[in-house]
């Protein structure tokens, strides 16, 4: 990884840097220190929590609606959003869900070095599969052989796990095609024409391989989370994943709870100012002898 420092900062700032992945892959990403540690001369980032914002498929951290729930976060904290591989300024090809979460581990190692001790990660649509995922392979599977595989063969990055988690507007299970959005995303995913389009049209690069082996879906990851806090959040119009994805979701999990939004749609694009402020005090509820 380039760009992490081996000790806290001393002056807040904005920072945008290349993170590199356990598989050798780019991925820039913006680092914003929040409205608490302007305010504060010398700030200690360890009292302060850090959100790691996860976008969803053909999102990027450039993108207006990643930037405006970033700024709502930093009214509570430190900030990191990234582009996911094949996406923005990112190197790689995506591999909806797959192996972002080494990209996912990346930044949040990248805030523990910035000396954050509390970190929250809030993914929204495929960004919320990978959150659930990254928090079962960097936390209660982080050492098995099983997890080893799931993330690549590579090993578990020290520092890299979440202390808690939301999911907004996340499937609950792979290859769902009982929506008409979700049957046009598999055909760009799946089809040749379909990736020339996702590159095209959605600045998208997307991978052409098939998934070997299948990944651990978000409802298998699910359980795995029963010592780390989870919140999922979903809109009853969502057009992509209809209400069973969500309930299946806290129903795997012991302990999470679950948000159902009245006349929300999908995902960071749909996710009004209120909401996100409403997330961001579920999250910074968990931190010890916060700021």
């Amino acid at each position: 990884m380039t760009g992490a420092p081996s000790v806290p900062l001393i002056t807040p700032a904005t920072r945008r840097t290349t993170l590199r992945t356990d598989d050798f892959v780019a991925i820039e990403a913006l680092y914003e220190p929040g409205c608490a540690a302007h305010e504060d001369p010398s700030p200690d980032p360890s009292r302060i929590p850090l959100f790691v914002l996860a976008h969803g498929f053909s999102g990027s951290l450039e993108r207006p609606a990643l930037q405006r729930a970033a700024a709502v976060f930093a009214q509570y904290g430190a900030v990191i959003t990234f582009s996911f591989r094949g996406h923005g300024r990112s190197g790689g090809r995506s591999t909806v869900g797959d192996r972002e979460v080494l990209d996912l581990a990346a930044a949040v190692a990248w805030g523990r070095a910035l000396g954050h001790s509390h970190v929250i990660t809030v993914g929204f649509s495929m960004g919320g599969s990978v959150v659930l995922r990254h928090g079962a392979l960097y936390g209660a599977l982080s050492g098995s052989p099983y997890a080893s595989v799931q993330r690549g063969r590579t090993e578990a990055r020290s520092g890299a796990g979440a202390d808690a988690v939301v999911a907004v507007s996340a499937p609950a299970r792979w290859f769902y095609r009982g929506t008409a959005p979700m049957r046009r995303l598999h055909w760009v995913v799946t089809r040749p024409l379909g990736r020339l389009v996702g590159r095209a049209g959605l600045r998208t690069r997307i991978h052409t391989e098939a998934w070997d082996p299948v990944p651990l879906s978000p409802v298998e990851a699910a359980p795995y989370l029963s010592k780390t806090p989870l919140l999922v959040v979903h809109g009853d119009r969502d057009p992509y994943f209809p209400l069973d994805h969500p309930r299946s979701l806290a129903a795997a999990a012991p302990g999470a709870e679950l948000w159902i939004e009245p006349g929300m749609g999908h995902a960071e694009n749909a996710a009004a100012k209120e909401l996100l402020a409403r997330i961001a005090v579920w999250g910074r509820a968990g931190v010890p002898d916060g700021p």
